[in-house]
């Protein structure tokens, strides 16, 4: 599961893909769902069967309570076998020893591009150093930038040296909120399929050729996350909240049918009377006012329904992202 704590952050990276609904924002999200209370959080982890949690931001360190909390929460509720990894751009060294007594198994911090060069001059290494003294697994992660691989290798070096047991190196990403700031640099994209910025890859494959380190040097595209780890996570909530209503695709989607009218509630007693609707095949959509229904069986009765009827195609995540629909 993938943690938001806070849209918050101490930095403004120009690079940052965060979205323009959480960037800056005091808000929590568990991966797509709003967070208002922890059984969110616990549906959420739930709902996909997560083994793990990746805490992110923002900044989770510029909330610190908030994260500690989630970090025990998760711990009690699962186990300590539910690894959790946290991201931070902030070397706080107070802070580490409370996080691992508080569960933390992983930190990765996130050194903004200006430091790369000289890290050691700041207040990193220390960092590092403390983080590795407390027991949890300690690295960096990184964008992979194009025209910075001279600095992305100082800083493998440099952090090497002090402990660190990995680096990880993203792809770099367009994104809604990144990429006026990308283009002005000149960056473009990969092909006209993806979000990816051309040379990125390649700019992680020169760094890690030119490498000899003990540690653990790490690339990440965004066609596996894409592909491999959102598709496996979409696939296991779909089977976990389906109900059946929903068909599930082979994307992991779902297919279902939907009513959209001037009075849903009332057209929904209307047709569940009239045609005997099982109670499991048909429901009201609170947050879309509409009413939803088994695709298969709004395609019998259309004819017959108020206001307009749709057979449509959405991820089974907490927003309920529409991707298609076909109007009956």
């Amino acid at each position: 599961m993938v943690l938001l704590v806070t849209g918050l952050c101490g930095h403004e990276c120009f690079y940052c893909p965060l979205s323009l609904e959480k960037q800056g924002k005091r808000v929590t999200y568990a991966n797509e769902k709003l967070v208002g209370d922890d059984g969110d959080v616990i549906f959420e982890a739930e709902s996909i069967g997560a083994k793990g949690t990746g805490i992110t931001g923002g900044d989770p360190l510029v909330e610190f309570e908030k994260t500690v909390h989630y970090i025990e929460l998760l711990k009690e509720t699962f186990g300590q076998r539910h690894n959790i990894h946290l991201y931070t751009a902030t070397p706080d060294l107070r802070k580490l020893e409370a996080l691992a007594d508080a569960g933390l198994d992983e930190i990765r911090f996130h050194p903004p591009l200006g430091m790369w060069a000289a890290i050691e001059n700041t207040i990193y290494p220390a960092a590092i150093e403390r983080a590795v003294e407390t027991g949890m697994r300690t690295g960096i992660e990184i964008p992979a930038i194009p025209g910075h691989e001279a600095e992305m290798s100082k800083l493998a070096k440099a952090v090497q040296a002090v402990g660190a047991q990995f680096m990880n190196m993203n792809e770099l990403e367009f994104s809604e909120s990144n990429w006026q700031e990308l283009r002005k640099r000149g960056f473009g994209v990969r092909d006209d399929v993806s979000s990816a910025v051309a040379g990125s890859e390649e700019a992680a494959r020169r760094v890690a050729d030119n490498l000899r380190l003990d540690m653990t040097l790490h690339y990440c595209s965004s066609g596996f996350k894409d592909a491999t780890q959102l598709r496996k996570r979409i696939m296991r909530r779909a089977r976990n909240t389906a109900t059946p209503l929903e068909i599930i695709t082979e994307e992991g989607t779902f297919i279902k049918g939907v009513i959209e009218c001037q009075h849903p509630k009332e057209e929904m007693k209307r047709i569940v009377s009239m045609f005997r609707i099982p109670e499991d095949l048909i429901r009201f959509d609170t947050g879309g006012n509409r009413v939803e229904i088994a695709a298969w069986i709004l395609e019998e009765i259309h004819l017959d329904v108020e206001g307009q009827s749709f057979i449509i195609e959405e991820y089974p995540t907490a927003d309920g992202l529409e991707v298609e629909r076909r109007p009956l």
